[in-house]
């Protein structure tokens, strides 16, 4: 049976369920990069197919949170608190659901990236995702924590990795600050509320790295208790 089954996983290895679902949510974020080829392309047909595999994976997310919140043993020996574990899991669950609701309000729009920001924009999105893809590699190291009582080398290989994910964060932050000054400039040609939504939409995509640095904190915050 499926908890069943769970259950004999966490017996196996409690922090596998963790890693898979950070996985899961950094595929969810993956996909935005080709979500927005096609709107680039004002392919609104292939946006929506990529959006449909983004929402795929953000409710597989979503069952592996409830599977880790209903079967992780109450009474499971870990150097961490369960309550942590349970706080991470929701951190890394955000970054499904910004991926799903920028893929849903810019399909909804239709909304059209000016040509003059999309390779601009293009390595934005990519930086964001990169924030993702080092949180995943961060909550991977879990395992080889795990083994080691959370102690010694291990610990000081996952402070530089949240490190060199703070220093990602950054980077989107600069980014985003150079992208507005291109809309600006690009303003003048666009629907103002449109215009609106590019903002947003910035924002929206920021928020992945923002996230992303949330969850190598949360572990951070793990290892100094």
């Amino acid at each position: 049976m499926p908890g069943n089954t769970f259950l004999s996983v966490f017996a196996k290895s409690p922090i596998k369920p963790i890693e898979e679902h950070i996985r899961k949510v950094h595929e969810a974020s993956e996909l935005l990069l080709p979500f927005f080829a096609a709107v680039y392309q004002k392919d609104w047909g292939k946006a929506a197919e990529v959006r449909k595999d983004i929402v795929a994976l953000e409710k597989d997310a979503d069952r592996l949170k409830r599977e880790i919140r209903v079967n992780l043993p109450r009474g499971l020996f870990l150097p961490v608190d369960r309550t942590d574990i349970l706080e991470l899991v929701a951190q890394q669950d955000k970054i499904a659901n910004k991926a799903k609701d920028i893929s849903g309000r810019v399909l909804g729009r239709e909304l059209e990236i000016p040509e003059s920001i999309q390779a601009e924009f293009h390595s934005y999105i990519q930086r964001c995702i990169d924030a993702t893809a080092m949180a995943s590699e961060v909550i991977n190291e879990l395992d080889e924590l795990l083994e080691t009582g959370f102690r010694g080398r291990e610990v000081n290989l996952v402070i530089k990795m949240v490190e060199k994910l703070d220093a990602i964060e950054n980077d989107t932050d600069e980014m985003q600050i150079k992208l507005r000054k291109s809309l600006r400039l690009a303003e003048a040609g666009l629907n103002p509320v449109d215009v609106i939504f590019l903002y947003r939409t910035l924002e929206w995509l920021g928020d992945l790295a923002d996230v992303a640095l949330r969850v190598g904190s949360r572990l951070e915050i793990m290892l100094a208790r």
